[in-house]
C-alpha cells in the first residue's frame, strides 16, 4: 500500500472538516476524489501533505507513519503536491523553477531529473528561459506539474489541474497524468472536470458533508445512483457525451 488513511479526523478551530476518512491509494493508481465544492476534498490532500494536523485516526505511507511531520519531511518521503493555484515562482524563469525542486533530493544528478520532469510538457521546453509569471495559465500549471515531477515522487497529490483551462490544455494535463501511471507513480486527483476523472482513475472516491459516501471503481460509479445525489450529475450521461 502507497498511501493509507483510516478513521481520519480533522478539526480546524471549532470546526469539524473531515469525518474519519478512509482511503488507500496503491502504486502506480490513480485515484479520483470527487465532490461538491466545501466537502473536504482540498483539506483531504493538505492533511496527507502536513499542512494541517488529523485530529484522530492513521495517516501512513509505504507503512511508515507521516501523520504530524511537516511539509518538508513529507516530501522527503516521496509525496509531491501541487495546489489549486499552482503557486509557481514567477519571478523565477520556468527552468529555475524545475531545477529548484530537482535539487532538493541533491546536486547529483538533478539536471536529469528536471529533464525527465518536463519530458511530458514539450510546450515548456521553449519557454525555459521565459518568467513563471509571465506564462498562460495552462503553461502555469504544467510547469507546476513538472516542478512536482522533479522532486522524483512515488505519490503526486493533484488539486483541480484542470480548472479554468482551455480544452487543448486540459488534453496536455490529461495526457501527462497517464504518463505518470506508465512511470509506476501514484496519483491522487482532485477533479471537477468528471469527463477527465472518469477517463482516468482507476478507483473513486466520493465526500459529502466531510466523510467518504462512495467508493469503488469506473464501473461501480457509472452503476452508483449515489453519485447523481451528491455530485448532481447523472454520470452516464457524462460518459456518453
Amino acid at each position: 500500500m502507497t498511501l493509507h488513511l483510516k478513521a481520519v479526523h480533522v478539526h480546524l478551530g471549532s470546526a469539524h472538516i473531515l469525518h474519519g476518512i478512509d482511503l488507500d491509494v496503491r502504486p502506480g493508481e490513480i485515484v479520483c476524489l470527487l465532490g461538491r465544492n466545501g466537502v473536504g476534498k482540498s483539506t483531504t490532500l493538505r492533511t496527507i501533505m502536513g499542512l494541517v494536523a488529523p485530529s484522530q485516526g492513521e495517516l501512513s505511507f509505504e507503512g511508515q507513519r507521516i501523520a504530524g511531520l511537516p511539509p518538508h519531511r513529507v516530501c522527503a518521503r516521496g509525496i509531491a503536491w501541487v495546489p489549486e493555484d499552482r503557486r509557481v515562482f514567477a519571478s523565477l524563469t520556468v527552468e529555475e523553477n524545475i531545477r529548484v525542486a530537482a535539487e532538493i533530493t541533491g546536486p547529483r544528478s538533478a539536471q536529469a531529473r528536471a529533464e525527465a520532469a518536463i519530458a511530458p510538457f514539450p510546450d515548456l521546453r521553449g519557454k525555459l528561459k521565459q518568467r513563471a509569471g509571465t506564462l498562460s495559465g495552462g503553461q502555469q500549471q504544467m510547469l507546476a506539474i513538472a516542478r512536482a515531477l522533479a522532486a522524483e515522487p512515488r505519490l503526486l497529490l493533484l488539486d483541480e489541474p484542470s480548472e479554468g483551462l482551455a480544452p487543448v490544455m486540459v488534453a496536455a494535463i490529461r495526457e501527462a497524468i497517464v504518463q505518470m501511471r506508465t512511470r509506476g507513480i501514484a496519483v491522487l486527483l482532485v477533479e471537477q472536470n468528471l469527463q477527465l476523472a472518469l477517463g482516468l482513475g482507476d478507483v473513486f472516491y466520493v465526500l459529502s458533508r466531510d466523510a467518504v459516501v462512495f467508493h469503488g471503481s469506473r464501473q461501480d460509479i457509472l452503476q452508483s445512483q449515489i453519485i447523481g445525489q451528491h455530485l448532481g450529475i447523472d454520470l452516464r450521461e457524462t460518459e456518453r457525451a
